[in-house]
């Protein structure tokens, strides 16, 4: 046997891809023509064939199942098992039973997911508002198309829409349905494509068909006079918020805010959930709650139990006695997914191009799109007439004298010769003379040749009456209307969801008591912290650290205040002292880190206590800089628990301190040199990551080591350390300082 090649390995950049191409070749390929042959073609095949809708409000998988349906006779007949359509529509979408199925269900009428549901259920279909509640298989449930469906497949016979080969060539469907109205925006449509989604909400039919028609009139029609708000299925309310629903209108891109609908039992003490938002589950809102009861923060609530059933939806919580139901529930839109957002954003195809619409856009798309339909079923009509009307004309020709058309094709020795005879007899052409010469003997009588003739003027007044449609756009835009307004009064359905235009149930969060006296804090140098009351002191001994550890703050303060913890990265986590229980000197103390779930390899490393965020805060970094920060700057209007960049890391922190008001300090750098600087010379920053102002200089290889508020009697003679201008270079400890005691600065 030849020996084997040894295999090459080479170590590929970021920028190529390393490619197997034969036994023990290794090809560089560039990873941008990778991506471009292999992963867009894909991307684009997602965008365009399986996730986003187009014009006519419906993606593929929906399209090729529907059609698959009509096809089968499901518009008008008896239902048939789901297995069955499920089969059949493989014929169009080889994507596997299961996804075929898992379409049905959605678009069925047992899931209620749609307001006008397009397929006509039979069976446990599962609901959209249960997680867990699972539909049956295909074998044991029933389906045909719902009356509505009528209104897609309407004229769809007459050339509408265009029609493709399936992906066997073995049959046609079509690429879009001729819906007679727009049914894009009529139910609720979702869709997660490659680096884009469709999320397209649902409204009232009846006003979606008043505010197309509107527009046909009007194009400058204002579509909130009509068209108010979405409506959803499940019958939630809609908090109304002006500026929020323009934003869908106009950008096809916003949230709107739903809030689950609730009745009060005042026999029971309960509460009825009755419909909650449709992005969220009945599963989820009761897990939420048991969760918010066993932390403690819902203290109200003695049960609460899922009794869904065959009248619908429904939550039932049982309250304690005294219990306010209408402030419960307010807590609890607050914190559950009772009141949930719903996130528009309306990418639909457009022409084979995703198109971010508002809904005036897109209903100015459908009206476009259906006047071509329009267009194209009268001229289909026009068509089909005058082809009868040509074969009428050459009939009439043969009422001049039946006796001679007899006469013709008695004569005619061969058959193929008796329609070029009769064309050259009678002067008609082969159409007209192929339609004479399958004339039945029996029909070769003056009464039923005068009987077709008569409709030549009745043709020829229709096909004049449908070429003036075809001339006149005016006209095309009445028969939508007339179509629109039929369509409003067949299947139109009052609102489901009620829109509340002033919101007064609003969380108003109840501010827990906390009990203010006197206590010290204690922090160390390596995280720890101590709360520890002042009668307790009294009566402690020495503190308890780890080895090496030490006490770094010592702080007199109260109960009721406000901690901020700063750390190595940047970073400040705020707290209340009441959240640290009181301890004793014989113990550790909490570890701050931990105890705030500070990042990973995150340390504290200075600690302030504040009521009224007064006073200054000092940033001494190691290249020499001083931020001069005030503590005001830390403040924020919500319970926020961190803040980032709570100062600069352009250059390391050497240390920090906290001053109730401007004072002088003491700089010693890590060669020694000390410097004496007021801090009413830096000028205060509200930026809390300023880099602050250069105060010391230093020589080569040196840095700020030291940071410390100056005492009276620091120094014998404290002018010998002050500079008239800054930055500058420290100065060296004195004789006098350094042989007397003054100096304390270690």
């Amino acid at each position: 046997m030849p020996p084997k090649k040894k295999s090459t390995s080479r170590r590929t950049s970021n920028k190529t891809h390393g490619v197997i191409n034969g036994a023990g070749d290794v090809v560089e390929q560039p990873i941008v023509s990778t991506i471009r042959e292999n992963f867009m073609p894909y991307a684009m095949s997602v965008i365009l064939s399986r996730a986003i809708p187009e014009i006519d409000g419906f993606k593929p998988s929906h399209r090729k199942l529907l059609y698959t349906m009509y096809k089968m006779g499901l518009l008008s007949g008896a239902r048939t098992k789901s297995a069955n359509i499920v089969g059949a529509t493989m014929k169009l979408n080889p994507h596997g039973d299961s996804a075929i199925y898992d379409t049905m269900v959605r678009l069925s009428r047992g899931y209620e997911a749609l307001l006008h549901p397009y397929v006509d259920s039979k069976g446990n279909f599962g609901k959209f508002y249960s997680r867990d509640m699972a539909w049956a298989a295909s074998r044991y449930t029933e389906a045909k198309l719902a009356p509505i469906c009528s209104e897609l497949f309407k004229d769809i016979d007459k050339d509408t829409v265009d029609f493709v080969d399936n992906y066997d060539n073995t049959m046609k469907e079509p690429t879009l349905l001729p819906t007679s109205f727009p049914s894009i925006l009529v139910n609720t449509n979702t869709g997660i494509a490659v680096g884009m989604a469709s999320n397209i909400c649902s409204f009232n039919l009846k006003e979606i068909c008043e505010t197309t028609a509107a527009l046909i009139r009007d194009p400058e029609h204002d579509v909130k006079s009509t068209l108010p708000a979405p409506d959803f299925i499940g019958g939630c309310q809609i908090i109304y918020d002006e500026k929020a629903i323009d934003q869908v209108y106009e950008t096809g891109r916003g949230s709107i805010k739903l809030r689950g609908r609730y009745e009060y039992d005042k026999s029971a003490n309960c509460i009825d959930v009755l419909s909650i938002p449709s992005t969220t589950t009945c599963e989820v809102i009761i897990e939420k709650i048991i969760d918010l009861v066993k932390l403690g923060k819902i203290k109200e609530i003695s049960d609460i139990r899922d009794e869904t059933g065959i009248d619908g939806l429904k939550i039932t919580i049982d309250l304690k006695r005294g219990v306010d139901p209408d402030k419960l529930m307010a807590k609890l839109y607050r914190f559950t997914t009772l009141e949930d957002s719903y996130a528009c954003n309306f990418n639909v195809l457009i022409g084979g191009v995703p198109m971010l619409l508002g809904v005036k856009a897109l209903l100015n798309e459908w009206i476009a799109f259906r006047i071509e339909c329009v267009k194209r079923r009268t001229y289909y009509d026009r068509q089909k007439k005058a082809d009868k009307l040509h074969l009428l004309k050459g009939l009439e020709k043969i009422l001049l004298d039946i006796d001679k058309a007899i006469k013709i094709v008695r004569e005619t020795e061969e058959e193929v010769e008796v329609v070029p005879n009769l064309m050259i007899g009678f002067g008609i052409d082969k159409i007209q003379a192929e339609y004479v010469a399958e004339i039945k003997l029996r029909h070769l009588n003056r009464e039923y040749i005068l009987k077709r003739t008569q409709d030549i003027t009745d043709l020829e007044n229709e096909i004049a009456e449908l070429d003036a449609i075809l001339k006149s756009q005016s006209r095309i835009k009445t028969i939508i209307v007339n179509e629109l307004k039929e369509i409003a009064k067949k299947y139109g359905q009052p609102r489901k969801s009620i829109i509340i235009y002033d919101d007064t149930e609003q969380y108003v969060e109840e501010i827990e008591e906390i009990p203010d006296y006197a206590c010290t804090f204690f922090f160390t140098k390596e995280g720890y912290f101590k709360k520890i009351t002042p009668q307790s002191l009294r009566m402690s001994g020495a503190h308890k650290l780890k080895d090496g550890d030490e006490i770094a703050q010592e702080v007199e303060f109260s109960n009721n205040c406000d901690l901020l913890f700063f750390t190595d990265k940047s970073q400040v986590y705020k707290t209340k002292a009441s959240f640290f229980a009181d301890t004793k000197t014989s113990v550790l103390g909490d570890y701050v880190p931990a105890k705030l779930g500070m990042d990973e390899g995150e340390n504290a490393v200075f600690m302030v206590a504040t009521k009224d965020y007064k006073g200054i805060l000092l940033f001494g970094f190691e290249n020499g800089k001083l931020a001069k920060v005030p503590l005001e700057s830390y403040e924020t209007k919500t319970n926020r628990k961190k803040l980032t960049g709570a100062y600069s890391d352009k250059s390391p922190l050497a240390q920090m301190m906290f001053l109730q008001e401007d004072k002088e300090i003491v700089l010693r750098d890590s060669s020694g040199k000390i410097l004496l600087v007021h801090t009413g010379a830096l000028s205060l920053k509200t930026t809390r990551s300023t880099q602050g102002v250069a105060v010391m200089k230093f020589r080569k290889g040196h840095r700020l080591f030291e940071i410390k508020e100056y005492e009276e009697g620091m120094f014998s003679n404290p002018d010998y350390y002050r500079r008239s201008t800054l930055p500058v270079l420290g100065k060296d400890v004195s004789t006098d300082d350094s042989e007397g005691s003054q100096l304390s600065l270690i």
